[in-house]
């Protein structure tokens, strides 16, 4: 019986009516990606933010539908908060406009979420009740990137 049946796909597959090798799926105009932004210079941080900014408009251009995720470790950390006084007195007008941008940002069309990492928080004398409203608080920002690359989320480290 299997040496018919093999011939009769065969015969189906070689005049059209089937085929033995898997549909691939049609291209999509989404482009998913997760940044890992980890900056402790606010001035560097604001360029790769306005630059994030940009490769969204960017995309949207070219008929593209974006799909980001901007995630917060490290030394980037400070600059989710609302309170200021850990930040250096010489960073805060910095820090001001990376707080506008973030702002803007949640509210674009294909920002999908702002996240900050609760890891490097008590190491900072930070307080999880002092990230800003736009920003979502994650137990462990590298395990949330790694759920995002599973995904199918490419993984950028501007």
């Amino acid at each position: 019986m299997r040496p018919i049946l093999a011939a009769a796909l065969a015969c189906l597959a070689v005049s059209g009516c089937a085929s033995l090798a898997p549909e691939t799926p049609a291209p999509s105009n989404e482009t998913k990606v997760a940044f890992d932004l980890i900056d402790g210079n606010p001035q560097v941080l604001l360029l790769k933010l306005n630059t994030i900014e940009l490769t969204r408009k960017q995309l949207i251009d070219a008929g593209r539908t974006p799909r980001m995720v901007l995630t917060f470790r490290g030394e980037a950390s400070y600059y989710t908060q609302t309170e200021l006084h850990m930040v250096k007195e010489t960073d805060r007008a910095e820090a001001l406009q990376i707080r506008a941008k973030l702002k803007e940002l949640k509210a674009a069309s294909g920002i999908e979420s702002l996240e900050q990492c609760n890891v490097p928080l008590a190491s900072r004398k930070l307080k999880k009740e002092a990230i800003m409203s736009e920003v979502k608080l994650v137990p462990n920002g590298w395990i949330a990137l790694m759920d995002y690359q599973q995904k199918g989320y490419a993984y950028i480290a501007p």
